[in-house]
């Protein structure tokens, strides 16, 4: 594995673990961290997508996104890098909420933030993973929903 692949996926990994174990822990302040690091490293690994994989061009991007939809679901369209944008800019909306105030925030809102995560980690580390790191991908959605599915409430420092 060259260096800008391993740059690229090492870390949406590293993002997505972040999101989980920030998920998981019941400390406020870890969370925030944890959220927070992984937001940046999932604009890291948007960086060196666009840098190693797409010559920072969006038409590139979108063509490949098309692409590997239409290799997956026969369905041509690259749309799904819309929806990787709106991820981008959710989780950091996610992120500046969570320094603000999360007891300001409807629940409704927190639900929704959290099924759109998984819906994206669940198709970005399942359904278009290849190999044993499915497995991995599989493991963080579980996760997921075993610490979302007790009402727990995150301990304030």
């Amino acid at each position: 594995m060259q260096a800008s692949e391993w740059l690229t996926r090492g870390t949406v990994w590293l993002a997505l673990s972040f999101y989980v174990a920030g998920q998981i822990v019941r400390r406020r302040s870890a969370a925030r961290w944890f959220n927070t690091l992984g937001c940046l490293a999932f604009l890291a690994h948007v960086a060196c997508a666009f840098q190693f994989y797409h010559g920072w061009s969006h038409s590139v991007a979108y063509a490949d996104t098309a692409r590997q939809t239409k290799e997956l679901t026969g369905w041509n369209s690259g749309a799904g890098l819309y929806i990787n944008y709106l991820f981008a800019l959710v989780w950091m909306g996610d992120v500046i909420w969570s320094w603000a105030s999360y007891d300001a925030r409807p629940p409704w809102i927190t639900w929704s933030v959290r099924g759109f995560f998984w819906f994206m980690i669940f198709n970005g580390a399942v359904v278009f993973a290849r190999g044993p790191i499915r497995g991995f991908g599989l493991l963080l959605c579980l996760a997921l929903v075993g610490c979302w599915w007790p009402k727990r409430k995150l301990v304030r420092e």
